[in-house]
C-alpha cells in the first residue's frame, strides 16, 4: 500500500510562489452616482440661467424665466459652468480608471512589484521581497477614518497596497493582512 506524499515531496504549485492583488479603482459605482448628480445639477442651473436670459422656460419645474438674469441668472450659469468643469473631471478620473491597478509579489523573481493608473502613465514600484519588514494594519476612526493595510519596508517609508476611498470592513482588513503576512513570512503589525 503506498504512502500519501509528505509535503516536502509534494511539487510546489505556481500559485505558491505568485500572490497577485487587484485594486480598485475609481471606477465605482458612488462615483458614477456623484458624477450623475453633479451632471445633472450643472445641467439644471445652467438651463436656469438660459431660461431667465432669454425669458423661456427650458425646465419643465418651476417658472426659471421669471429670474432677472442680472444677478441670479448670472450666478446660476457660474454654478452651472463650474458644476460642467467638476463634471467632466470626474468623468475623465473614471474613464481612465485611476488607482486600478495591482500588487504581485512573486517569490520566484523575489520581488514585489505595485501598479497602479495614474492620470498620463503607468505607475510602477518595485522593491525586493527581502526589504519587506512587516505588514501593517492602519486602523485610524473619526472624522476622517482609514483603514488600509501598508508594508513597512527598510529604509523607505510604508507603502500602501489597499484603495483609497471607503474604509474596508475590519474583518476583510484583518483577514487580508494575515494571508499577505503568513505568505510572505512576515509578522503582522496593528492588530
Amino acid at each position: 500500500m503506498a504512502s500519501a506524499p509528505t509535503a516536502s515531496s509534494a511539487p510546489s504549485s505556481p500559485s505558491a510562489a505568485l500572490l497577485e492583488q487587484p485594486v480598485l479603482g475609481s471606477r465605482r459605482l458612488s462615483n458614477v452616482l456623484v458624477a450623475a448628480v453633479v451632471s445633472t445639477g450643472g445641467l439644471g442651473f445652467l438651463l436656469t440661467s438660459a431660461s431667465s436670459y432669454t425669458g423661456t422656460d427650458l425646465l419643465p419645474i418651476g417658472h426659471p424665466a421669471a429670474l432677472s438674469f442680472v444677478p441670479q441668472g448670472l450666478v446660476m450659469g457660474l454654478y452651472g459652468i463650474a458644476a460642467a468643469l467638476l463634471a467632466t473631471y470626474l468623468w475623465a478620473v473614471i474613464a481612465i480608471d485611476v488607482g486600478a491597478g495591482a500588487n504581485r509579489f512573486d517569490k520566484g523573481d523575489g520581488t514585489l512589484t505595485v501598479t497602479r493608473r495614474g492620470f498620463r502613465q503607468l505607475i510602477s514600484v518595485t522593491t525586493p521581497l527581502k526589504d519587506i519588514q512587516a505588514v501593517k494594519v492602519d486602523v485610524r476612526d473619526g472624522l476622517n477614518p482609514r483603514r488600509r493595510l501598508a508594508l513597512r519596508i527598510q529604509g523607505r517609508r510604508d507603502l500602501p497596497l489597499t484603495r483609497v476611498g471607503e474604509p474596508m470592513p475590519l474583518a476583510d482588513l484583518e483577514r487580508g493582512g494575515a494571508e499577505l503576512a503568513r505568505f510572505l513570512g512576515v509578522p503582522l503589525e496593528g492588530v
